[in-house]
């Protein structure tokens, strides 16, 4: 896996798509890869494979997850939730970081340290079990200053079954996009928002704006980062034509998306280790 073709702010979405796809697992389905070539004496890709591996073969938990550098060096491999990291820097070895939450483990010195009890357990006997539909037609549209609610409108006209809008803050949009938000949910499009900040989570109760949304039926995505919340809308999509039932899919955690509170990450943040 190369992360720095285009489509590096949407690794999360790979990642997010396993886990969601994987319903159930005997074992573990690690993604490893790299920040740098193969060629380059700076490569990460050596590391990151055998510290894929060696969680793969010891850890106790059946999880999808990324296997990536925890710092720019080369001690550490952190095992993250696939629904819950993304990439945060264009080329730094250690670009991947647990968004609202914490990795499963990390390996250092050939030795897995569990870092988290919140996972699920390998079991021999459980068999795999895959739900791999996914619905193409849904949207991920991001709010800004001057933004045309004319694009929701064109979205509704063709036939798109969801949108996933990336709002301000804790969750809005202006007031100008109301009657197309309210005119795609009337016609059957199952809306939900999510912040685009990269921490924290939505919370439309506390300006008027959001609690309007709510009001019309937009589903907030609680500490879902966008690119996770396009993944879970088309794929409760492709589990179901009722919006309804969608609706419901959306808000119920199937593979750790949401967390039941976001506690702090500043070190994180800051660009560090916890």
């Amino acid at each position: 896996m190369d992360s720095n073709c285009p489509w590096h702010r949407y690794y999360g979405i790979y990642f997010s798509s396993a886990k969601l796809c994987i319903a159930e697992s005997p074992g573990p389905c690690y993604f490893g890869g790299s920040s740098r070539s193969s060629d380059r004496p700076s490569s990460d890709a050596a590391t990151n494979l055998i510290g894929a591996v060696k969680a793969a073969g010891e850890a106790p938990f059946a999880e999808v997850g990324l296997a990536m550098h925890e710092t720019p060096s080369d001690t550490v491999i952190a095992i993250h939730h696939g629904t819950k990291v993304r990439k945060c820097h264009t080329s730094r070895r250690d670009t991947f970081k647990s968004v609202n939450g914490f990795p499963i483990a990390r390996v250092q010195d050939l030795k897995v340290t569990m870092i988290t009890h919140s996972y699920q357990k390998r079991d021999p006997k459980r068999k795999l079990i895959l739900k791999p539909n996914f619905c193409d037609k849904v949207a991920l549209v991001k709010f800004y200053p001057g933004f045309d609610p004319a694009v929701i409108d064109f979205y509704v006209e063709k036939g798109f079954k969801g949108i996933l809008l990336e709002g301000s803050g804790l969750g809005h949009v202006s007031k100008f996009c109301f009657e197309s938000v309210k005119r795609a949910i009337t016609k059957g499009v199952v809306v939900a928002l999510a912040s685009q900040c990269i921490w924290g989570r939505v919370d439309m109760n506390v300006y008027d704006t959001g609690r309007d949304l709510l009001g019309f039926g937009v589903i907030p995505l609680e500490d879902m980062f966008p690119e996770t919340g396009l993944v879970k809308l088309m794929w409760a999509l492709g589990q179901t034509d009722d919006p309804k039932e969608a609706a419901r899919l959306l808000q119920t955690n199937i593979a750790g998306e949401y967390s039941s509170r976001t506690f702090p990450q500043d070190k994180i943040i800051d660009g560090g280790s916890q």
